[in-house]
């Protein structure tokens, strides 16, 4: 019998045994189950910058932890190997004490918690929600990398064990989400619940040529931003041919650099990345 994931906005339909879009979740005996619950692709030890989070404890690190799947397909992926992996990805188990452990251990390298990166962390929220709260119970930060691309409910579960996020505001337009599989409506719900939560965010924007990159676009994006809070951080980032996108040149640096000007008009906080 079919069941319905209601973790994102494709609410998929799927069979006994059948992966939803996002490659990580399965309908298991009737329940639409985690499937990369505790399975790691990737761990390090990263500075906090690099997530990027530049006002959130800056010049400290922080242990990393991937898994697999995603529920966009952006064509630029930096990390398409295990994003768009369906459970076929080279894994270890650790589960959330395990990750604990760990990240006590690294506190004499500066390490101050854990962050949920490298794919798409909050499809997996249930991982996210119980690995934080055994987190905070020893006094470690959380942070989640994420394409906000979830529902309020699943929102829910997640966001009172995090600290901090980096959100991918990928442009504001419904059509450039179109054509990332996504949707821009649930992106910005997301963000303004995380803002409720009281979580720190910071949004990043990855500037791709002749996709999102016009001065009106950013224009439009900064000033939303604004209306929540003009103190909300915004990382304007440079794009570098990758994946299915290799065919396309870097985005040029003078862009960049005039479309965070553009976004000052309207936000406190503006940085640049790639250049």
């Amino acid at each position: 019998m079919k069941q319905e994931c209601g973790v994102c906005m494709h609410r998929c339909r799927l069979e006994p045994g059948q992966r939803g879009r996002c490659g990580a979740r399965v309908n298991e005996g009737g329940r639409v189950i985690s499937e990369n619950y505790g399975q790691i692709t990737a761990l390090a030890l990263d500075p906090i910058e690099k997530k990027p989070l530049r006002m959130f404890h800056p010049g400290s690190m922080i242990l990393s932890v991937g898994s697999y799947g995603c529920n966009l397909s952006c064509p630029f992926c930096q990390n398409h190997e295990i994003a768009a992996c369906s459970g076929s990805c080279q894994t270890i188990w650790a589960g959330p004490q395990e990750l604990v452990d760990k990240a006590l251990e690294l506190r004499a390298a500066g390490n101050i918690g854990l962050a949920f990166t490298y794919n798409e962390p909050l499809i997996s929220y249930e991982f996210v929600r119980d690995t934080g709260q055994a987190a905070r119970a020893q006094g470690l930060k959380t942070v989640a990398v994420t394409n906000g691309s979830i529902t309020e409910a699943a929102a829910e579960q997640a966001l009172p064990h995090l600290d901090a996020l980096n959100i991918d505001l990928k442009g504001f337009t419904a059509e450039y989400y179109d054509l990332l599989g996504g949707d821009l409506e649930t992106v910005k719900r997301f963000i303004e619940q995380a803002v409720r939560q009281d979580c720190h965010v910071e949004l990043t924007t990855l500037i791709v040529p002749g996709k999102n990159d016009s001065t009106d676009e950013m224009k439009r994006l900064s000033s939303w931003v604004a209306s929540i809070d003009p103190k909300i951080p915004l990382h304007v980032t440079r794009f570098f041919p990758n994946w299915k996108m290799r065919d396309l040149e870097p985005t040029p640096v003078e862009q960049v650099y005039s479309l965070a000007e553009t976004a000052r008009e309207n936000l406190a906080y503006v940085f640049t990345g790639n250049c």
